[in-house]
């Protein structure tokens, strides 16, 4: 790889080793971008294969966006990264902001030879996405943006950490044993750096400014997201390209708790089918469109639901 243009100041680097044990079905690998080891997972490579990479959230690393990830591995070229900084990727020596993330996304796909993909971010990444199209919008070609986070409904920063402490009671008891090991190794200072970063960032007016076929999903149970009414008038405020949908019964991190909800309405979007319910999940929750912009690509009634 060639040297990062913007020069980021030398990483420090982490001895590279892999997990003992498996976390998924994806395979698990080591890259060097911009010189800062970067792991990630991925799926085999095949011919016809769209290529997916999911962004996971603040303070954690992909792991626990697997449970997705891994239903949408035979139909995707798909990939999981752990982003500089997170998880256990490198750190570089000075901390990344929502802009260098998307930077770094980026440069990870240009290592992987990739020129265009679609990308699916929960919490956090979903800003790193919004920014990522912003600076390379023939990049990204479509965005799914999964309990985007980082506006004014989570500021101040105690607001913030009440609503992160109400959704814990709200999510499955198995996701704090694999987030726990996340947030004690990003740290409290880079927490608070972090955090400082994304109230800064523009998250809502880069959402509506994508120019691409966009998918949020939220879930009805998510303390950290407005109310879906609201959410549903401010994405009606202007024509744009957003389709958002709700998952009844899901809170923050619905790429954990509700992988099959979401993979089957990714899996509609992206073939512009009409949203419908899953019925390989039934009584778990249900999911349904409340905004379909102008601008979205129209509904495909003929590939059926």
């Amino acid at each position: 790889m060639t040297a990062d243009p913007r020069g980021f100041p030398g990483p420090r680097r982490r001895a590279r080793r892999l997990p003992r044990r498996a976390a998924s079905a994806l395979a698990e690998r080591w890259t060097s971008v911009d010189g800062v080891d970067v792991f990630y997972r991925e799926s085999p490579i095949r011919p016809d294969a769209a290529t997916m990479m999911h962004v996971h959230g603040f303070g954690l690393s992909g792991r626990y966006l697997l449970p997705t990830a891994e239903r949408l591995r035979d139909e995707f070229h798909t990939l999981v990264p752990d982003l500089p900084g997170f998880g256990r990727s490198g750190r570089p020596t000075d901390p990344l902001d929502v802009p260098d993330l998307a930077h770094a996304a980026a440069r990870f796909l240009d290592d992987r030879h990739i020129t265009s993909a679609t990308l699916v971010g929960n919490s956090m990444g979903c800003p790193v996405i919004c920014e990522f199209a912003h600076r390379y919008p023939g990049r990204v070609d479509r965005a799914v943006l999964v309990s985007p986070a980082g506006g004014a409904y989570n500021q101040p920063f105690r607001r913030a950490v009440r609503q992160l402490a109400l959704d814990g009671t709200r999510e499955p008891v198995g996701l704090m044993r694999v987030a726990a090991p996340d947030y004690l190794r990003f740290g409290v200072p880079s927490t608070v750096r972090m955090f400082r970063a994304l109230t800064r960032y523009p998250s809502l007016d880069r959402l509506l400014a994508l120019r691409i076929p966009t998918l949020v999903v939220i879930g009805d149970r998510d303390p950290l997201m407005p109310s879906p009414a609201r959410v549903a008038e401010v994405a009606g405020r202007t024509d744009n390209h957003v389709l958002v949908v709700i998952i009844e019964g899901a809170a923050h991190a619905i790429n954990f708790s509700n992988p099959g909800e979401l993979a089957h309405v990714i899996r509609q979007f992206m073939a512009d089918q009409p949203i419908v319910d899953d019925p390989d999940e039934p009584g778990r929750s249900r999911a349904y469109e409340i905004h379909r912009g102008a601008l979205h690509p129209p509904r495909d009634f003929s590939a059926g639901a």
